[in-house]
């Protein structure tokens, strides 16, 4: 793999390159990287505004959009084809900092807790950030062996109306109260368990609203 000079302003700071992407089998680049992980049914705006604040706030080399297989919490019925979603995915991006990727599928899992544990082992170079909104924040306990989700990455939430309230006072954020950082570029100078909540200007845009918008546009 090799690096391409960009000294482009993006998001309001610069780096002297940015890497074409993640390599499947693993590299000892050493960077900062922010994980969107996802059906990605169908990616929007919204995940786009999400990325470019945590590139900001966080001050991310890139964001991997890790888009899954299927999600285990949601149903298959409605879940457009695995192609078809990374494929439009990559038709939304147009900033080189972003990047959509089918890691799980080559990974073999659609487990977060695996899939982080999989890329810190193959990347040992990189920093992860798990990227997640207040309302995955809220229903994260459901997630298989969850806890771990926090002892594999670092981890930063995004507000997100109307669930950021609940999220703050659920079951997530009590457990890991005593490890969270009040300014979100403080993660890098603490190893995991170590999450934070950054406050950004919401976006309406959500995959619900937007197939609905789809499905009963007049053909």
């Amino acid at each position: 793999m090799t690096a391409r000079p960009d000294r482009k302003q993006t998001s309001g700071f610069s780096h002297t390159f940015v890497p074409r992407g993640p390599a499947p089998f693993g590299d000892r680049r050493r960077q900062r990287i922010g994980l969107l992980g996802g059906s990605f049914n169908p990616a929007h705006a919204g995940h786009l505004h999400v990325s470019l604040e945590a590139i900001k706030a966080l001050k991310l080399h890139q964001v991997w959009w890790l888009v899954s297989p299927q999600n285990p919490l949601k149903p298959t019925g409605t879940m457009a084809p695995l192609a078809t979603r990374l494929a439009q995915a990559q038709s939304l991006v147009q900033n080189r900092r972003i990047v959509v990727t089918d890691l799980e599928r080559r990974l073999g899992t659609t487990r977060t807790a695996l899939t982080l544990q999989f890329l810190v082992r193959r990347y040992p170079g990189l920093r992860f950030v798990w990227l997640m909104g207040a309302d995955n924040l809220a229903q994260c306990p459901r997630w298989w062996r969850w806890t771990r989700v926090f002892g594999a990455a670092r981890v930063a939430v995004f507000d997100r109306s109307p669930y950021s309230y609940q999220a703050l006072a659920g079951a997530a954020a009590q457990r890991f109260a005593q490890v969270r950082t009040r300014r979100p570029s403080a993660i890098w100078f603490r190893l995991p368990p170590v999450w934070t909540y950054v406050a950004i200007r919401r976006h309406p845009a959500s995959a619900t609203a937007v197939r609905a918008k789809v499905t009963h546009t007049p053909i």
